[in-house]
C-alpha cells in the first residue's frame, strides 16, 4: 500500500496549479531539475490494520529544494504543499485514506543560495473494502 500511496501522492501534488512554479515533482530528489524542485526524501510504513481490513500507517517526508536569499522567501509554496497534502481525497483505487497530519518541517539554508525544506506527514491507510 506505501507504493501506491507514493504514487498517487506525486501525482496529486503535480496536477495542483499552485504548485506549477515547481520545476519537478518527483518520488526521489530529482538528477537534473533545476530549483524549485520537490520529491519524496523517505518513507516508511507499519501495521496498521484491523482484525477484518489490512491497513499500514505511512510516514513520507518531503523535501522542497529551492532558490532564494531570504529565510521566509518559500513560505507560500510550502504551506501550499502541506496544503496539498492535507487535502489528498480519501478513495483511492488501491487504498483509502483514514486519516492524514502534519507532523514535522524542518529548513535550512545551503550552499550556492539553496534552501531546503523537509515536510513530514502521517497517513493511516486502509486497502479497499472488497
Amino acid at each position: 500500500m506505501e507504493n501506491f500511496l507514493r504514487r498517487e501522492l506525486i501525482d496529486w501534488l503535480r496536477a495542483d496549479p499552485a504548485l506549477t512554479q515547481i520545476n519537478a515533482i518527483e518520488e526521489e530528489a530529482p538528477i537534473t531539475a533545476s530549483a524549485p524542485w520537490l520529491g519524496i526524501a523517505a518513507s516508511a510504513s507499519t501495521d496498521w490494520g484491523t482484525k477484518d481490513r489490512p491497513g499500514r500507517e505511512v510516514r513520507i517526508a518531503l523535501e522542497l529544494e529551492s532558490r532564494a536569499d531570504e529565510a521566509d522567501a518559500d513560505g507560500l509554496l510550502v504551506a501550499a504543499i502541506e496544503q496539498r497534502v492535507l487535502d489528498l481525497p480519501p478513495f483511492q483505487t488501491e487504498f483509502e485514506v483514514a486519516s492524514i497530519r502534519f507532523l514535522r518541517s524542518r529548513s535550512e539554508e545551503r550552499a550556492n543560495n539553496l534552501r531546503g525544506a523537509l515536510l513530514e506527514f502521517r497517513f493511516r491507510i486502509f486497502a479497499p473494502q472488497s
